[in-house]
């Protein structure tokens, strides 16, 4: 179907409505928008797309194909003026002149999406991500005398996402990897070689299968137009991937308990060998599996636990609290925890973390002071 020939499609929008999301397909593919009377038939047809009985699996597969396109920015303004996009995408319409910082001139967040997308690699849960991963900055910007603010905006864009969600013939394997996505995709932005190997592993383990995704999310996510800041945040996620991947590789080739740990539970908690000893030493293995402590550590950070959990009966109090204490205080990451800074070392001393966005160039926000930073660091200007 060509765009060029206004009469035919008229016939074709007119017998059905999905036609004009393979119009805006055709545009992502060649960047080339159709005459003007076929962009305002489709700007008259564009509320169709929400009458009942329209094919939710088509009008997805539609969608899709569009923004698989190389010059998908191009049809995504093209949509936008047609009114498809307010049609099918409220949440995408309201980041319209969404300006994000005050009293200067930056992208608003419907052109810094379209951007995002663009960059974005053409994997097409990934780019509906893209496509949908600030729609929370609408309902959480706020104004304040330090700036414009987007806090939480990541995780209230997940919980639209179930709604949006419900429009289109997702699986529920797909619905679960967009709205992760969403939800997700600043943790990069917390990133520093301050950070321990056991916060990298558990960055590691809560992106689990996503690592990827989210990875290549982030880096579709800088639109800084300054080329030393783009460099430096793509050598951030740079660095992260391959800690993340050296670590995994070690792990691969490491038990998770420290040879002789059995012969120090022996002997902190004089017991002879026994069947109980192999009981602990599965019981650790299994909560380095889950998360719960971490592998490769020191003998009395294992024998500690099993003190603090009571896996020894017939322990002294007094015998307990002295084992507890020479293994050092046991960090546990709080799985219920939501926000930027879940999975991350609480005593990380970087001076803070991006609270609205990527990129503090063309995403401009302030950051949240760490609570040991100075506030006359010119760093945290933004």
């Amino acid at each position: 179907m060509s765009p060029e020939q206004p009469d035919a499609v008229r016939g074709l929008v007119e017998a059905d409505p999905i036609v004009l999301l393979e119009l805006a397909a055709a545009i992502a593919d060649t960047g080339r928008t159709p005459p003007d009377r076929v962009t305002m038939l489709a700007a008259d047809h564009a509320a169709r797309l929400a009458e009942p009985g329209i094919d939710a699996q088509r009008m997805r597969s539609a969608i899709e194909q569009m923004l698989m396109g190389t010059q998908i920015d191009a049809a995504l303004e093209w949509v936008h003026q047609t009114r498809i996009l307010r049609v099918l995408f409220p949440e995408l319409e309201a980041t319209v002149d969404l300006t994000q910082e005050d009293g200067r001139q930056h992208k608003d967040v419907w052109a810094h999406t379209k951007q995002v997308v663009r960059q974005t690699v053409r994997r097409p849960l990934v780019r509906w991500a893209a496509l949908l991963h600030d729609i929370g900055k609408v309902p959480t910007r706020t104004f304040t005398e330090h700036g414009v603010h987007f806090h939480g905006h990541a995780e209230v864009g997940a919980r639209m996402f179930d709604r949006i969600s419900n429009r289109f013939a997702f699986a529920r394997d797909e619905r679960h990897t967009i709205r992760f996505l969403v939800k997700h995709h600043l943790r990069t932005n917390q990133y520093g070689d301050q950070w321990t190997d056991s916060a990298v592993r558990r960055f590691h383990r809560e992106m689990g299968p996503y690592m990827t995704d989210l990875l290549d999310l982030s880096r579709a996510d800088i639109t800084s137009k300054r080329p030393g800041r783009r460099k430096q945040l793509l050598e951030q996620i740079s660095a992260l991937s391959d800690r993340v991947q050296n670590l995994a590789e070690l792990d691969a080739k490491l038990p998770p308990l420290p040879t002789g740990v059995g012969n120090a539970i022996m002997t902190a908690f004089e017991i002879s060998p026994s069947r109980l000893i192999g009981d602990l030493k599965r019981a650790l293995e299994k909560e380095i599996e889950a998360g719960t402590i971490e592998a490769r550590r020191e003998d009395e950070y294992y024998v500690a636990h099993i003190a603090r959990q009571g896996l020894v009966p017939n322990v002294a109090p007094e015998k307990r609290a002295a084992l507890i204490s020479a293994g050092g205080a046991l960090e546990i990451p709080d799985d219920d925890v939501e926000g930027m800074h879940k999975g991350v070392d609480g005593d990380d001393p970087s001076p803070g973390v991006l609270s609205c966005g990527h990129d503090p160039e063309n995403d401009p926000c302030k950051l949240v002071p760490h609570r040991d930073a100075d506030p006359d660091d010119p760093d945290l200007r933004r």
